[in-house]
């Protein structure tokens, strides 16, 4: 089993910054894609960023160079940060990790693992 821990949410002024941490925990060996979707109130969940071990990675429309994706993939940690700069208003929302493509040993289990959020809210 796989837990993902999020941390650095709260509250920020438009244009400020904030640094979100994601720690996966159990008994991880690999993990493919690593990475933070949001949901804000009333909205569908969507992508914010995501980074492949091999250092590739995606990002949401709406971030348009403002944030920046980086991992940990030393073999015993297994984290993912997101560096969030210039935030607005509309970047107010519950910030998830995710995790796909878990190899454990022998075992890979493809599918996903998300941790339960943490909120970011941008006002003044």
């Amino acid at each position: 089993q796989v837990q993902l821990v999020e941390s650095g949410g709260g509250l920020v002024q438009p244009g400020g910054s904030l640094r979100l941490s994601c720690v996966a925990s159990g008994s991880i060996t690999s993990i493919n894609v690593m990475g933070w979707y949001r949901q804000a109130p009333g909205q569908e969940r969507e992508l914010v960023a995501i980074m492949s071990r091999g250092g590739s990675t995606d990002y949401g429309d709406f971030v348009k160079d403002r944030f920046t994706i980086s991992r940990n993939n030393n073999g015993v940690e297994h984290t993912v940060y997101l560096q969030m700069n210039n935030l607005k208003p509309e970047d107010t929302a519950v910030y998830y990790c995710e995790a796909t493509g878990v190899t454990s040993g022998m075992l890979f289990y493809g599918g996903e693992y998300w941790g339960k959020g943490t909120l970011v809210t941008v006002s003044s």
